[in-house]
């Protein structure tokens, strides 16, 4: 009999909830993650500083680094601090961006990274991929998942409710990826990961389906939760297929095409979700994706993020040339502008006003 086919990377530490990083310290001590307290810590200029007086008393043996932004530039340089440290691990505290960067920075030096988030905006917390601003826009790097995931729904709280509400956005994106993905299945044979479709998947229904708001723990805490399966779900897939479709084709065009007037992540990913839905026939789903958003205080049309209806033609027409190679929605139709204009009159009727 064989025994287990395949080994799963995923963080040996998940800890999600109120008051997680007045346990931090015991977290790192674990001897998977650091055998002599020695780590580097990633901070941003804003919420991780501002946490930097509270946990470095117990965490004597840190070296602190401030990080200036999410580029690629940030990244290296961060790299090459640290490499002279003789270091157990990498803390990465504070937003998305710092995030990203203190992940490609550890896989550069080959260290494992704690990744510590103090707001919810994306899935990127948790995912095989850092990404970082560079001289041609943005890019994609692969690097290894986190070891350690510690999530204080006090921090998160405290947090711009802006950034809370793009990383619902992204969460729910995931089911319009996971429709995008089968499409794929039946008409090229793309082969689908079940187990990565089914974490990604259930991930964005938890939040689709959930009667809270940003202000509820029970809420936040399987928003987090959401976000890290979907981390988990790529990783297992070894792309980002599970959470990553026609919506996030609509995403990387906005910044692409509009890159100083660009909204947040996930509320470009869950308006591209809405429509993407409608553009699949799925006009059901998409009225009540959009209504959830709504619900939360999302965007569902590009003129409540300051685009004009042409605007937002040029970036659904623009989109597949930001995944070459990847079959979605909007691969499938090749809509001309035309009738992009059309179905998007069409969907505004449909998810009302």
């Amino acid at each position: 009999m064989p025994v287990l086919t395949r080994l799963i990377p995923t963080p040996v530490v998940v800890d999600i909830r109120a008051g997680a990083l007045d346990d931090l310290a015991g977290v790192l001590a674990d001897e998977r993650v650091s055998h002599s307290g020695r780590l580097a810590v990633a901070v941003s200029g804003g919420s991780g500083a501002r946490l930097r007086e509270r946990l470095a008393p117990s965490l004597p043996g840190a070296t602190w680094y401030e990080v200036g932004g999410g580029t690629l530039d940030d990244a290296v340089r961060l790299a090459g601090e640290m490499k002279s440290g003789r270091y157990d691990a990498v803390v990465g505290l504070g937003g998305g961006k710092i995030i990203d960067c203190a992940k490609f920075a550890a896989a550069r030096v080959g260290l494992p990274l704690v990744a510590v988030p103090t707001n919810l905006a994306h899935d990127g917390l948790c995912s095989p991929v850092a990404t970082l601003d560079n001289d041609a826009g943005r890019g994609s790097y692969g690097v290894p998942n986190p070891i350690a995931v510690v999530i204080d729904l006090d921090v998160i709280r405290e947090a711009p409710a802006r950034f809370v509400r793009a990383g619902i956005g992204d969460a729910i994106s995931n089911i319009n990826a996971i429709a995008d993905w089968e499409l794929a299945n039946r008409v090229n044979g793309e082969k689908i990961d079940g187990l990565a479709a089914a974490m990604a998947r259930q991930a964005g229904e938890a939040v689709l389906r959930h009667p809270g708001g940003i202000g509820d723990n029970d809420f936040l805490q399987v928003l987090a939760e959401a976000l890290v399966l979907s981390g988990i779900a790529m990783s297992v897939s070894g792309d980002s297929r599970p959470s990553s479709g026609s919506c996030h084709e609509i995403n990387h065009a906005f910044d692409l095409l509009f890159p100083k007037r660009a909204a947040a992540h996930g509320e470009q990913c869950g308006l591209g979700a809405a429509f993407a839905m409608y553009l699949r026939g799925a006009h059901e789903e998409s009225a009540h994706t959009a209504e959830v958003l709504r619900r939360h205080g999302l965007p569902v049309l590009p003129e409540e993020i300051g685009f004009s209806v042409d605007e937002f033609v040029r970036v659904v027409e623009f989109a597949p040339e930001t995944r070459p190679g990847r079959y979605t929605i909007l691969e499938h139709l090749d809509l001309k502008p035309n009738q992009i204009k059309d179905i998007y009159a069409d969907y505004v009727k449909a998810i009302g006003s």
